[in-house]
């Protein structure tokens, strides 16, 4: 291969991750909290590890989605020849509640009537505020 050749190929390859770049600078990101609802289970145990108790409820908790502008661009010096920058929406901050799951079954499967073991209350964090982080970025 001449080295036209080698610096057609390369220019071409060039061409196209900058317009993938470009195109990435223009998007919108779209990383937000959103509200969701999510079914949780719990199984309750005694000192024996016998069943006592499962407990279920359908919640509503906020979850981070969305989308974060990411580049590829030529490198000399990685091994690939690229320069990756990946950017994921995730939690920013997490806060802690209580939650209560109403609907709560022996190990027979029969509904609980008692007050105290009718309802369950348990804690759970969600997210209060998400943001973009470089991916793979765990330290914060």
């Amino acid at each position: 291969m001449d080295i036209r050749a080698i610096f057609s190929k390369l220019f071409l390859t060039v061409i196209a991750i900058n317009g993938i770049d470009c195109m990435a600078e223009f998007g919108e990101e779209t990383c937000e909290t959103l509200p969701s609802e999510i079914n949780i289970i719990k199984e309750e145990y005694d000192e024996l590890g016998r069943l006592q108790r499962t407990c279920h409820g359908e919640i509503a908790v906020n979850k981070c989605e969305g989308s974060c502008n990411s580049q590829v661009q030529p490198s000399v010096i990685t091994p690939t020849g690229f320069l990756k920058e990946c950017y994921c929406c995730r939690e920013s901050f997490l806060r802690e509640r209580v939650v209560t799951l109403s609907h709560c079954y022996d190990p027979d499967g029969m509904r609980l009537a008692d007050e105290e073991l009718k309802a369950m209350d348990i804690k759970l964090r969600e997210p209060s505020d998400c943001k973009c982080f470089k991916c793979g970025d765990f330290s914060r």
